[in-house]
């Protein structure tokens, strides 16, 4: 019996340790995820018009900047594309996460690049994710077209 409770202990420390994003200054020169660099790297404003051909581009590499990071893990971040765009990054197979000291930095992303119908169910999730309030959470309802990076790996820039 002791050992049992003490296995159910362990088990609900290591899940609540694994439940918050990594830990870090996010500094020049990071790397998360599969090992990238810059070279290649485009603006990621130039990435609607190449979505406008197609659909996907299934490896690019573009700079932006980091404006929010899932706080609960550290498994999506919100990277600013233009003025009135966003696009959502997820990292590749839940892979890696990123720490939010990386919010407000200008990243690399070698990524996957495609535009998506996210449904309302998953808005709501990511919203709740966010810790965005109730009503905000309410009111989402519609899905909404947006532009989705899967990134293999993430350089940090500055």
């Amino acid at each position: 019996m002791k050992k049992l409770f003490l296995l159910a202990v362990t088990a609900t420390t290591l899940s609540l340790a694994q439940a918050q994003p990594p830990k870090g200054p996010a500094n020049p020169g990071d790397v998360y995820g599969a090992k990238t660099n810059a070279k290649g790297a485009v603006d990621i404003a130039q990435l609607p018009a190449a979505l406008s051909r197609k659909d996907s581009i299934p490896q690019t590499k573009v700079i932006a900047k980091v404006l929010d990071v899932c706080p609960k893990k550290g498994c999506w971040m919100k990277v600013q594309v233009d003025d009135n765009t966003t696009a959502f990054v997820k990292m590749k197979d839940y892979g890696f996460f990123v720490p939010l000291e990386l919010i407000g930095k200008t990243v690399v992303l070698d990524t996957e690049a495609k535009l998506k119908t996210t449904s309302v169910s998953e808005l709501k999730h990511y919203a709740e994710d966010a810790k965005k309030p109730q009503a905000e959470i309410d009111a989402i309802t519609e899905p909404k077209k947006e532009i989705r990076l899967l990134a293999n790996g993430i350089l940090v820039m500055k």
